[in-house]
């Protein structure tokens, strides 16, 4: 079984929860653009996205819960956007959000 970098792996093991949350961010140029986030973490989220985004574009995302949170695109294909928060949300905050986004409010 191949190991690989320990710290990469142990940050993508982080579980991931499935959704289907639309939501208007605020691209680079501050311009709105919409997202359909299909999976979060307490890291990070992947999202469809109507515009083409360069990875490292920065993001800030509305979120129930926690509010705007600021991102930063890691990855960018077909549409897709994976993005890394700048911070962490707290668990309870997380499964708060997780339960609204679930019921589309």
């Amino acid at each position: 079984m191949a190991t690989g970098n320990i710290a990469y792996a142990d940050h993508r093991m982080l579980a991931r929860d499935e959704v289907d949350y639309r939501v208007r961010a605020f691209g680079p140029d501050a311009r709105e653009l919409s997202l359909l986030i299909v999976n979060i973490s307490a890291r990070g989220l992947m999202a469809r996205c109507e515009r083409d985004l360069e990875v490292g574009s920065r993001l800030r995302v509305p979120l129930p819960v926690v509010g705007v949170v600021a991102a930063e695109v890691r990855w960018a294909l077909g549409g897709r956007i994976g993005c890394e928060l700048d911070a962490a949300i707290e668990l309870a905050d997380y499964y708060e959000l997780l339960a609204r986004m679930v019921r589309g409010n």
